[in-house]
């Protein structure tokens, strides 16, 4: 392995990792549980509540095609969050990439404390 590659196994055992990991995850299946509750309401909504989706909004706009339309919104915003909080986490783990490699050229410093 080359000497500048990061020490891989390291990183992965680090406690600090593994808490990122495990927020990364929560994150990710919450914002998958949220995009999939609000996509299956449209269809749920237009076979449920069928008279709400039919009320006039303006002209020939409906409430479904608001709410249909609202799709777009979510999934851009979605997407946004996403990658903000997507940055935040590479930030983060090139951080503590950044620690293990320089713990990994000195480990006197390791020992010693």
């Amino acid at each position: 392995m080359p000497e500048s590659s990061p020490p891989w196994a390291a990183l992965a055992a680090a406690p600090a990792f593994r808490q990122l990991q495990a927020r990364k995850s929560r994150f990710l299946w919450s914002l998958l549980g949220f995009s999939v509750v609000f996509y299956f309401l449209l269809p749920t909504g237009a076979a449920w509540f069928g008279e709400w989706f039919v009320i006039k909004v303006v002209g020939p706009v409906n409430a479904g095609l608001l709410f249909a339309l609202s799709q777009f919104l979510v999934a851009w915003g979605v997407a946004w969050w996403y990658a903000r909080r997507a940055s935040e986490f590479d930030r983060i783990a090139g951080e503590l990439a950044s620690t293990l490699e320089v713990d990994r050229q000195h480990p006197e410093q390791e020992q010693s404390s």
